[in-house]
């Protein structure tokens, strides 16, 4: 076998001559594959002799399963000697074939292309220190405080921050749509479920008025058949609930979390938004890291990946579209954007996330980041335990590619952190704005 190579930064390619003696051993490994299809008297099936079966066989098939088991054969050690790691399935071009006697042919792959990392030692990404505030504090508390409240029917006009029991029917030109209807439906006014105007506009109403509510669906709206569209709601209203809040004191904070005080309450939450910002602060302060680093470094991404990327990123914008009732379609068609201009958002989107990964993966190299099969065991064990009333998750867990999916991205938490390890010294702290936390987290003390 002769052979010679092209490379270039993220593909390789081979011009390959064979000669006879090359195909032999192919030739004998073709045979016994079709052994098994062939009955020859005489023998037990796929027992008889090469020369034997291959007078039962088709020789165009011999000859075609003979060549593919030739190039599968030698693609390894091509890459292997070129020192080289394929990120695609080889293109193979067939210039010339005489079974038996000759072949000559070009591969073609793309590869995982040298990166050449920035100094990883001494970045100077902002790190956003977040102070935890009084207000953050009160935030949470309003917002327990709101989540306990209880409804309490009363007889008056609905007003703002009420809960009302309603029947609707939405009606797009006289005729109802699909999702705009529906009874004994508990709506809090001011909890913004609806588009802008519905919630307002049962403000004033009484337990038993019947009422048309003219509204116009936003521009934007995630259903392109009513976006933008008049509409009107028939509404019955049933029965209007004050929302009464608790108390702030003792007596609400044993029953959010066994606390004895309302001050062992403030202390719990602020130690929780201390540790939820600290953990915001370093992955902002990781990302930074990243981005910086992928700035200083050089590499390009293959072609294969960049297409594969951008069709993951697609489907997962058609997932989330779907279910906000809109289809990729109506979603151009109401940002009026092209799908040429899309498709080359998406192109240049994923282009930066292989890069950045190659990135990581280069500097996890350098580090000599690795992680211990008792450590993969163990998160797996983890999730399965927190998956285990999901047949579909356990079943994707138990597959093989799971193990490798798992250990990678141990390896790329791994890297991160000795990144931010190793130039937290050359961070700039900058005091991030105070800014209300979103989610009213407390210990559960006993």
């Amino acid at each position: 076998m002769k052979t010679s190579s092209k490379k270039q930064k993220t593909a390789i390619s081979f011009d390959l001559e064979f000669d006879a003696k090359d195909f032999e051993p192919a030739r004998l490994k073709a045979l016994e594959r079709l052994a098994g299809k062939v009955k020859i008297p005489g023998f037990r099936n796929g027992k008889a002799p090469a020369n034997i079966i291959e007078q039962h066989v088709d020789p165009n098939e011999l000859a075609s399963l003979t060549l593919d088991i030739l190039v599968r054969t030698t693609i390894p050690k091509l890459f292997t000697d070129a020192k080289v790691t394929p990120v695609s399935a080889p293109n193979v071009d067939i210039k010339k074939y005489v079974p038996g006697e000759m072949a000559e042919l070009t591969l073609t792959a793309d590869i995982l292309p040298e990166v050449k990392l920035g100094d990883y030692k001494k970045l100077e990404a902002v790190y956003y220190e977040r102070p935890v505030t009084d207000d953050d504090v009160k935030d949470v508390l309003g917002r327990i405080v709101a989540q306990m409240a209880e409804p309490k029917v009363v007889k008056r006009a609905a007003k703002d921050n009420d809960e009302v029991i309603i029947d609707f029917v939405g009606k797009k030109d006289d005729k109802a749509f699909e999702g705009g209807s529906a009874k004994d439906f508990h709506l809090k006014i001011g909890s913004k479920q609806f588009i802008p105007g519905f919630e307002d506009g049962l403000i004033g109403h009484e337990v038993g008025d019947k009422f048309d509510l003219p509204l116009k669906f936003p521009e934007d709206y995630g259903n392109a058949e009513l976006a933008g569209a008049d509409v009107v709601f028939e509404i019955l209203l049933k029965q209007v609930n004050e929302m009464v809040t608790p108390k702030l004191d003792d007596e609400l904070a044993k029953k959010v979390g066994s606390f004895k005080t309302l001050d062992e309450l403030k202390k719990d939450i602020r130690k929780n938004l201390e540790a939820q910002y600290e953990r915001d602060s370093k992955e902002h302060y990781k990302d930074s890291l990243i981005a910086e680093l992928v700035s200083k470094s050089k590499t390009e991404a293959p072609e294969s990946l960049i297409n594969e990327q951008a069709e993951n990123i697609k489907k997962d914008n058609e997932r989330n579209l779907k279910s906000r009732g809109m289809t990729l379609k109506d979603y151009l068609k109401q940002q009026k954007q092209p799908e040429a201009d899309y498709e080359k958002e998406l192109k240049k989107a994923a282009e930066q996330r292989i890069i950045g990964s190659l990135v990581v993966q280069s500097l996890a190299d350098e580090l000599k980041i690795t992680v211990g099969d008792d450590v993969v065991k163990s998160q797996l064990d983890a999730m399965r335990e927190n998956y285990k009333n999901s047949a579909e998750a356990l079943a994707q867990l138990n597959q093989p590619e799971a193990e490798n999916s798992v250990r990678n991205h141990l390896r790329i938490e791994q890297t991160l952190d000795k990144l931010a390890e190793l130039n937290r010294k050359h961070a700039k702290v900058e005091k991030a704005a105070p800014v209300a936390a979103k989610k009213p987290k407390t210990s559960k003390k006993k």
